[in-house]
């Protein structure tokens, strides 16, 4: 039987009462006051963290399948090049926890076209957790933005273990998991059909790149236009008043980067 992908919005907006409610009632008795003087009570309340955040992550991924119906996408005018470098480093102030050196290669200073800010945000990120979750300490994790031939180019290289050939071709399906063996949570394998479904959204396209043992490059293009349109739009996506980039990336970190000292 196939999945009916329009129940799983509505079975995220169920989860996120709950699971903030159980957030709110361990912080209640793991106060930060008492984590800061407790390294042990700390420890135990990171992983609780730690589960919250990637619940939550899921959730929002959950919500986000509405990118799947690859209609077009409520484009504003903004500026792509502070808008990836804001992410970029953001990400890159928890890449340090995870033993890893990250690099951003752009020509620009600034440059204003069309995207969707949510949708591109939720590929940045997938993108790049997929890079931290499988890239080994020491390796090197380079985000590039080009801007060539009337298009916009975004790209997320690793120096991970890369991606058997045979794999290439079912990456950006759903429910498929991007490399194995994954380190645990592996999730739903729903992350890389969204941003295929982000990326037609856009009027463009993603593709994948990987030699096995030197790394793997995945990179997204659209149109560079403009849309004639500034207005904000809705912003969907939740967490809960904390860390959203610790969110986004909390499949890729491990409990060390959830103690108090790192929120």
């Amino acid at each position: 039987m196939d999945l009916d992908l329009s129940l799983l919005p509505q079975a995220a907006a169920q989860m996120r009462g709950a699971l903030s409610n159980l957030y709110f009632a361990a912080a209640r008795l793991a106060p930060a006051s008492a984590r800061e003087q407790d390294p042990e009570l700390d420890a135990k309340a990171a992983l609780v963290d730690q589960s919250y955040y990637r619940l939550i992550r899921l959730v929002n991924n959950l919500s986000a399948t509405r990118y799947l119906s690859e209609e077009p996408l409520p484009l504003r005018d903004q500026d792509v090049v502070e808008f990836v470098t804001d992410i970029f480093a953001k990400a890159a102030s928890l890449a340090p926890l995870r033993g890893l050196e990250t690099r951003l290669l752009c020509a620009a200073d600034r440059h204003i076209c069309a995207f969707c800010p949510d949708a591109l945000e939720q590929l940045l990120y997938q993108l790049l957790s997929n890079a931290f979750k499988f890239t080994a300490s020491g390796g090197l994790i380079t985000v590039e933005l080009r801007l060539t031939g009337g298009r916009v180019f975004l790209s997320v290289e690793d120096t991970g273990p890369g991606i058997a050939p045979e794999r290439l071709e079912a990456l950006f399906d759903s429910y498929h998991q991007a490399e194995q063996p994954a380190p645990p949570p592996q999730g739903l394998g729903l992350g890389l059909a969204l941003c295929r479904g982000i990326a037609q959204g856009h009027g463009g396209l993603i593709t994948a790149e990987s030699r096995q043992g030197k790394g793997s490059r995945f990179t997204f293009s659209m149109p560079d236009h403009l849309s004639g349109t500034t207005l904000a739009d809705v912003h969907f996506d939740y967490g809960g008043g904390f860390n959203h980039t610790l969110m986004a990336l909390s499949d890729a970190m491990s409990p060390e980067a959830f103690v108090i000292r790192n929120h």
